[in-house]
């Protein structure tokens, strides 16, 4: 059964735009198809702004706040139910906080990961060759 709805103090993850990849809250329904999204943007670098549905992945996490929340409310709830904290320690936190340091890394760095993926690779074909014999 779908469980996830989109109501104020829906924790989301901004799919697409210029605060791609980032947490917000849903503070509030506009109509059918947008909602008024708010970080706080001290906390996750979100301004309040009106945002289409469309373009939010609808987490598990949801606050505690009535709708059209201040920023202060927000801040209190995300902070009196360590809702970042719980929200880092997930799998899907976890698999975009790599992704974004992947697409930030370096030529260099990137070719020092090559190096450490051979050497990883050879000390595996040893570690088999000598459990077979």
């Amino acid at each position: 059964m779908y469980t996830r709805f989109v109501e104020p103090g829906r924790l989301a993850l901004i799919t697409y735009g210029p605060c791609s990849g980032k947490v917000c809250t849903v503070v509030d329904i506009v109509d059918q198809k947008r909602v008024v999204v708010d970080g706080p943007e001290s906390v996750t670098g979100v301004p309040r702004h009106m945002m289409p549905v469309k373009r939010l992945s609808l987490t598990d996490f949801k606050l505690n706040i009535t709708r059209g929340a201040r920023e202060k409310t927000l801040k209190t709830a995300l902070k009196k139910e360590d809702t970042m904290a719980k929200w880092a320690a997930t799998s899907w936190a976890k698999k975009v906080k790599a992704k974004e340091v992947r697409s930030n890394m370096t030529d260099f760095d990137r070719f020092k990961v090559m190096v450490a993926r051979k050497r990883r690779s050879t000390e595996l074909k040893k570690s088999t060759k000598k459990t077979k014999k």
